[in-house]
């Protein structure tokens, strides 16, 4: 990860042309970075082992039959999460990495390419910060901080939220990018988190991360997270199990 960021990633940091940047609907962009840094991925976890599928970011907007590989052991690639940010030449932006197996994410890995911070979790093995194990912590700010991703709920679920859940926390603004979201539910920044749209390459590194940690990331009926429930929405992040739940009962209130 941290080879494809110094050799495709930072060159094109804040030298972008016009050219090199793409809309792929839903003012969610790709530049020339995120391909070339999918493209370099795929070819070094091929040699790490080879005869797990690749599910790219960027392959499967392509053909989005690659989602089919979902279901089977699998590596699940996010070439640069926090496009948006990196397109505008500001962070945070960074590169998520899963290995799944049977629809669950197995191990994980989430590097931020300007701070080089460094999260890995593996099922079962806890989860760490540039090698340091972390356990999650609430802010422990009364009310708790949230950061809730009204960016792809509909105009219904958006005023909902606003009535029914943005009055008990303190809210803050989104990063854009779930490389940043994540370690900052575990490491003191934000309690909670409302994520909308749940891509596999945003988030089965960081639900396993966070829930290893001792925080807490599950469907909002409290079901696990799998990678294979494409289409699927609604995700809850918290840096506590107590958080989650009070998190999930005023989300239960949208429905």
């Amino acid at each position: 990860m941290q080879r494809v960021t110094e050799q495709a990633i930072l060159p094109r940091y804040q030298n972008l042309a016009t050219s090199d940047v793409e809309d792929k609907g839903g003012n969610d962009p790709v530049t020339i970075a995120d391909r070339d840094s999918e493209a370099l991925l795929r070819e070094g976890l091929s040699a790490i082992d080879g005869t797990l599928a690749f599910v790219g970011e960027e392959t499967a907007h392509a053909d989005p039959s690659i989602l089919d590989r979902l279901d089977r052991p699998c590596w699940i690639v996010d070439p640069i999460d926090g496009t948006r940010n990196f397109a505008a030449g500001k962070p945070p932006f960074g590169i998520i990495i899963a290995r799944a197996e049977g629809g669950v994410a197995r191990s994980g890995w989430i590097f931020d390419c300007l701070t080089r911070r460094f999260c890995v979790a593996h099922e079962g093995k806890g989860a760490s910060v540039n090698g340091e194990t972390v356990v999650a912590r609430p802010t422990g700010q009364t009310p708790p901080i949230a950061a809730v991703s009204l960016v792809f709920m509909d105009d219904a679920r958006r005023d909902a939220t606003r009535r029914h859940i943005a009055p008990m926390y303190d809210l803050v603004d989104i990063p854009y990018c779930a490389a940043e979201q994540y370690p900052r539910l575990a490491l003191g920044v934000n309690d909670v988190s409302i994520f909308e749209r749940t891509l596999a390459w945003d988030h089965a590194a960081g639900v396993l991360w966070l829930n290893e940690a001792g925080g807490k990331a599950a469907r909002p009926d409290g079901s696990p997270y799998r990678v294979d429930e494409v289409g699927r929405t609604g995700l809850l992040g918290a840096a506590s199990p107590t958080l989650w739940d009070e998190l999930a009962e005023l989300y239960s209130r949208l429905d």
